[in-house]
């Protein structure tokens, strides 16, 4: 298929700098799928607010991603954004926000991300009320999922669809469900739905280990990534954290702990990221540093793109989609 306007612009303009690494990237990863390798993306920051869903969930529908890593954030966050968008308020002029006018908008129920403010009763309560019943059934009939299982099943199950404010295909959760899309959740307890369950746990409603853990999901990504690595297993990280840093370590695990020396290292890898080098971040730190730790080979094809990823990730994706 012949490539449309937004690829055409990109090829004709983005020639140096950071967005000739756009279009490095772009195309190493059309090259991956091209050759037969499976491609990871993690999701860090607030990717799911921002609307990345318009058009990550055609991403996923295209089979242009094979694996997910994302923060419990952007789990929950996609689906509130289905069944509340019209609730959220967008506030342009955040930058001039004083303490008061932050206090206001907690006392009207409206948690803030940048510019954006999420109504707390019409998001985060309308999924508790049918994702606590999901939790509640699971354990009474002695089965454990992981978070995203959960959420699957509840977006499967129908209970949400009187609620929907936006087109069900602008949903990448909702995209990934219905392929039953392979995902690793890291740290998801640090997310609002995670510190539900821990208050239900609290309250002594329901038992920790009806969810499944952290430990769990690595030794998951640990069979997946081994069943799959035959051709090469890409890694395409939106943003840095722990949806990055979690699943890249499952390659030196493998190799180094489980003294599985055939493991091939991540077959491509590129970063969106802002965080400066010389702080001694992980997010930060450039791809040949990746070498030392066992995750990248020395001819692994490696991009970093210093941009903000709601402007650049769209443009990757639109590429691969031949828009």
């Amino acid at each position: 298929m012949s490539k449309g306007a937004i690829s055409q612009f990109l090829e004709k303009y983005y020639l140096h700098f950071n967005s000739a690494a756009l279009v490095d990237a772009a195309k190493g990863y059309e090259k991956q799928l091209q050759d037969g390798s499976k491609m990871m993306i993690t999701l860090a920051g607030a990717m799911s607010t921002a609307e990345l869903g318009k058009i990550f969930a055609e991403v996923i529908r295209k089979d242009k991603v094979q694996i997910i890593s994302c923060t419990g954030a952007n789990l929950e966050e996609d689906v509130m954004n289905l069944v509340a968008h019209s609730h959220y308020e967008r506030l342009p002029h955040y930058r001039d926000l004083t303490a008061q006018d932050e206090w206001d908008l907690l006392e009207r129920g409206l948690n803030r991300v940048t510019d954006t403010a999420i109504p707390e009763e019409e998001a985060f309560r309308r999924i508790q009320q049918h994702i606590v019943k999901i939790w509640k059934d699971a354990e009474a009939a002695g089965e454990r999922y992981f978070p995203h299982e959960f959420m699957y099943k509840l977006l499967l199950s129908g209970a949400l669809e009187e609620y929907y404010e936006i087109d069900i295909k602008d949903s990448w959760m909702y995209a990934a469900a219905e392929k039953n899309l392979p995902m690793v959740v890291p740290g998801w307890e640090d997310s609002t739905m995670g510190n539900i369950f821990a208050s239900y746990v609290l309250k002594g409603e329901l038992k920790a280990s009806t969810m499944k853990s952290g430990i769990e999901y690595m030794t998951f990504l640990a069979d997946w990534y081994t069943e799959n690595s035959e051709n090469g297993i890409g890694f395409f990280q939106i943003g840095g954290g722990i949806a990055g840093d979690f699943p890249i370590c499952v390659v030196p695990m493998l190799y180094q702990d489980m003294e599985r020396t055939d493991t091939p290292f991540w077959s491509y890898f590129c970063q969106i990221s802002d965080s400066t080098t010389s702080y001694g971040s992980y997010s930060g730190a450039v791809p040949n540093e990746k070498i030392t730790w066992g995750k990248l080979d020395k001819d692994t094809p490696k991009f970093v793109i210093e941009s903000d990823a709601t402007i650049v990730a769209p443009l990757i994706f639109a590429y691969l989609l031949d828009m």
